[in-house]
């Protein structure tokens, strides 16, 4: 836009009428096309532009033809409730400033003596204090004795003649899944017994201890048999917050307030990461399977990490799908794919998928900037839009139809069309308007990557694999702001990519967290990855 907001503060009625004629002739044309652009802006929407439909306002509904007056209506009576809101506050406002002024200063002294005591402070249980176990005292419903088989001396076997003594011992709360006959959840309160056994041969003692995994210097939180929390009820937690996108402390609420069930936020959330930790061996494997496949989608979207600017990215296969997070530079796309995939990729048109020659071009994404430009004010944009949608229409007709037979080129059916329109996208590569300057040089950066689908009909035309598998995460971050720490961040990319990827072969992925977090707590390797379930496709 020509003007700034400096620039129309100095323009009124006395300032456009003592304008020379070619003045007033060169500024009204500078204010009727930021008019235009302006009201192109307010046009934009996720049906002709490449805003998402979570950035539509939660009372417009596109469908409907009264959206401009409900929109104009409720912003009227916002504004008439803020007025409103204001008068009274500065009426009242000024009638107790005198009064607190006083009490603020004493407030502030004293709210300055306890900032400095809570510097100090670290965070968490302080060193020496007592602190406090579990209050919640559940009734048990079992008890499972962990008693040595064998003498870790003479390796003699253990028998009711070896003396078992008890040392220690822990609870282990869990979810206990109904059978058909008794469907639903039930919680389980488990008495896990520890001790030594006395050997009657050499009477060396043996004592039996929780297992537990090997320390992982990228993990914070440990994985053990000493644990409060059972593996299906992690698998739960998990469920709760990557599926249903509850907070912790919902989560915390949830059990509460109908199982009865007192858990910690911070018990909640070491859930989640453990299961993340215990799924980060599959990585690889689900890495392999995508770039297994004969195309991959691959799409990205913004993820905030305790406020700072990450990329969320998706790479969707056949049989696989992998998430990662990191920055939106072409290394996270080099790592993942690497130099030596021979594959195809489908994208959108940012440009660190340019160095890949097996390359397709979402055409969804071109179509909603057409119809932008097709709805614009600008008589330029308007004719090119309409131009842009009728060349891809006529294309789509022939893609549509080449697959229903062999599959067959279509580029020397379409040599001389494409040859028009990239003399119309020559044509518009300069124009003034900026979106329409944009999308004709799109058009000419990418034109490989987007008319290959002609050499290749069987392939799908848009991206909307990856970006429908990703919808769900991005209201996850929307949900959750993002997250707070590199672990949970990392949490995240693991869990959403066992979740989807075991979704998309149609198995559970809870049973598998729950199998996974199980053997994990013993030191054993991870469980493989399920295979696709053939019986359901």
């Amino acid at each position: 836009m020509f003007l700034k907001d400096h620039d129309l503060i100095q323009m009124d009625e006395v300032y456009l009428q003592q304008l020379e004629h070619e003045q007033l002739k060169t500024v009204s044309a500078r204010l009727l096309s930021d008019l235009k652009e302006a009201h192109d802006r307010l046009n934009e929407n996720s049906q002709n532009s490449s805003r998402p439909p979570s950035t539509e306002a939660p009372w417009i509904n596109l469908e409907s033809e009264n959206n401009t007056e409900k929109t104009e209506e409720f912003l009227e009576e916002e504004s008439r409730a803020e007025a409103d809101l204001s008068e009274n506050t500065e009426a009242s406002g000024s009638q107790e400033a005198s009064t607190t002024s006083d009490a603020e200063d004493k407030d502030s002294e004293i709210d300055a003596k306890d900032t400095e005591k809570r510097a100090k402070k670290k965070p968490g249980k302080q060193e020496g204090s007592t602190g406090h176990g579990r209050t919640q005292k559940l009734p048990v419903t079992g008890e499972v004795t962990h008693q040595p088989s064998q003498c870790t001396a003479c390796e003699k076997n253990f028998d009711s003649e070896d003396l078992f003594i008890a040392t220690t011992g822990h609870f282990i709360i869990d979810i206990k899944v109904g059978a058909e006959e008794t469907p639903g959840l039930h919680i389980t309160n488990t008495k896990h017994i520890y001790g030594e056994t006395t050997c009657s041969e050499c009477h060396h003692q043996t004592s039996s201890i929780p297992e537990k995994c090997a320390p992982d210097e990228e993990w914070s939180v440990e994985m053990s048999q000493w644990h409060l929390v059972g593996p299906t009820l992690v698998s739960l937690i998990c469920f709760m917050a990557m599926r249903m996108k509850l907070s912790r402390r919902r989560i915390q609420e949830y059990f509460l307030t109908w199982y009865g069930l007192q858990l910690s936020v911070g018990t909640i959330n070491q859930c989640i990461h453990e299961a993340g930790r215990a799924l980060s061996p599959v990585e690889e494997k689900m890495i392999e399977d995508v770039l297994a496949s004969e195309l991959v989608h691959i799409d990205e979207t913004s993820w905030k990490e305790k406020g700072k600017l990450l990329w969320l990215w998706v790479f969707v296969g056949t049989t696989a799908v992998f998430y990662t997070v990191g920055s939106r530079g072409k290394e996270v796309l080099e790592k993942i794919i690497g130099p030596l995939f021979e594959g195809w990729i489908m994208t959108d048109g940012y440009g660190v998928y340019r160095d890949y020659m097996n390359r397709l071009r979402c055409w969804a994404h071109l179509t909603r900037k057409a119809r932008g430009l097709e709805e614009s004010l600008n008589q330029e944009s308007r004719i090119f839009g309409k131009g842009v949608l009728a060349f891809l229409d006529l294309l789509m007709e022939s893609i549509y139809a080449a697959r229903e037979g062999p599959s067959e080129s279509l580029l020397p059916q379409f040599k001389e069309k494409l040859e028009e329109f990239q003399t119309l996208c020559e044509k518009y590569r300069n124009a003034k308007n900026d979106k329409l300057r944009a999308l004709a040089r799109e058009f000419l950066n990418d034109w490989d990557a987007i008319f290959r689908i002609l050499e290749h009909p069987h392939f799908p035309i848009t991206n909307n694999l990856a970006e429908q598998i990703l919808r769900h995460w991005v209201l996850l971050r929307r949900a959750n702001h993002g997250t707070k720490s590199p672990q949970g961040t990392r949490t995240v990319g693991i869990l959403a990519s066992v979740i989807d990827t075991l979704r998309m072969r149609n198995l559970s992925p809870w049973e598998y967290i729950a199998q996974t977090v199980e053997q994990r707590r013993k030191g054993l390797p991870v469980p493989p990855l399920p295979q696709a379930n053939l019986l359901h496709g």
